[in-house]
């Protein structure tokens, strides 16, 4: 699989959402009949997308009405949420910053100390709103603040870092157990973040429910950039959906993958449960919605890094409300709105039943397939030209 690009020394050509297609199926489905729908911790979520754990995208606001919906929102822990007291302000500070000065703001602003008293507030916020309350943090803070956050009722935990491996080696600190971690709740515990197949083998050992996986794919992340690492969310969720399939042979435990960044578009999504997700994790698309608490900003979760920020604010724009992103009617031409009606056309043209049967459908490799018959689209930037 490996080509040689010098001496004594392969690379692997993988693959991005733009350098593929999906090939349509020998029958199709009525796109009313087919079922998105997917089990997650003993429940079953009509939706299969969730809203990343990101303060410009989900606030417990959203997170409750994003449950409404049918999907899951997931509050990041260790932000402004848990920082003050009325995030509302300093989401709006953030929102009105010049760009050049926005990425010191927050650097500034998520300084503040986090009151482990809001961690059990915000959770108790989004169940008091109905919600499903999916609540996330680094694995430094991921002991003292799972312990608050299921005390006050919490339904899920996410344990996300830039990468996360099942071994992780330090003398200066004591790693995280995660194997003593993810037994230690009650609520399904999801990990992240992961690339590859030993990597996602190893990290479902630990008894996690759900895993999730890119490293630097997002809108606002720079650490490809910054640090030079990553894998193409084509490659890297098939690699990891193997995984799964192999762990599942020999354990009969099935674990949950969920493609994480990298979606800005219904034709993304699609592409990633073809490549083997059981669901996927957007923020960009979120970020322009009007319930998002960033007023149609969106910035990455490492941009408050004191040191090495590896993300950066970016303005998305608002383009309509959640429930528009979700089910229409969509009205922008990029296919940024309307995901699950996207999702659901798509099934039917595939002839997937369901979202596992579109783990089977065939994907052929297609560079043209953003470019091909679109001369007049890119030039008038419109539709896939913007």
């Amino acid at each position: 699989m490996a080509e040689w690009i010098g001496i004594g020394k392969r690379a692997r050509r993988c693959y991005g959402f733009d350098e593929i297609a999906l090939v349509p199926g020998k029958a199709t489905i009525n796109p009313e009949e087919v079922e998105t729908s997917w089990e997650f911790g003993g429940k079953t979520f009509s939706v299969p997308i969730f809203a990343a754990a990101m303060d410009g995208v989900v606030g417990t606001d959203f997170a409750g009405k994003m449950s409404k919906l049918g999907g899951i929102g997931v509050l990041n822990l260790d932000g402004v949420q848990t920082r003050y007291d009325n995030p509302d302000e300093v989401l709006k500070e953030i929102s009105n910053a010049n760009k050049d000065e926005s990425t010191k703001l927050i650097q500034k602003l998520y300084t503040a100390p986090i009151k482990e008293n809001l961690v059990s507030k915000r959770v108790d916020e989004i169940k008091k709103s109905g919600g499903y309350a999916a609540v996330s943090c680094i694995p430094q803070n991921a002991v003292k603040f799972a312990s608050l956050a299921e005390e006050a009722g919490a339904d899920c935990f996410v344990l996300q870092s830039t990468v996360t491996t099942a071994r992780h080696i330090s003398k200066k600190y004591i790693p995280l157990d995660l194997a003593k971690f993810c037994q230690s709740l009650k609520i399904p515990v999801i990990i992240g973040n992961c690339v590859t197949y030993e990597g996602a083998l190893e990290l479902m050992e630990t008894g996690c429910s759900g895993l999730l996986v890119g490293v630097g794919p997002g809108a606002a992340c720079t650490t490809r950039g910054v640090l030079g690492i990553g894998v193409p969310q084509v490659t890297s969720t098939i690699d990891c959906a193997a995984a799964r399939d192999f762990y599942y042979q020999k354990t009969g435990k099935y674990i949950s993958i969920i493609t994480d960044g990298g979606m800005s578009k219904g034709g993304d999504v699609c592409k990633a449960f073809a490549c083997g997700a059981n669901a996927v994790m957007i923020g960009s698309a979120f970020a322009r919605a009007k319930e998002a608490p960033g007023r149609g900003f969106h910035w990455g979760m490492a941009t408050s890094h004191g040191n090495l920020p590896r993300g950066t604010r970016i303005e998305v724009g608002i383009t309509g409300s959640l429930e528009q992103i979700l089910f229409g009617p969509a009205l922008v031409d990029d296919g940024s709105q309307n995901l699950m009606g996207a999702l659901k056309t798509s099934m039917g043209a595939l002839g997937a039943h369901a979202i596992k049967d579109m783990h089977f459908v065939e994907i052929i490799i297609a560079p043209s397939i953003q470019t091909e018959g679109k001369i007049f689209q890119a030039t008038q930037r419109v539709g896939m030209g913007k």
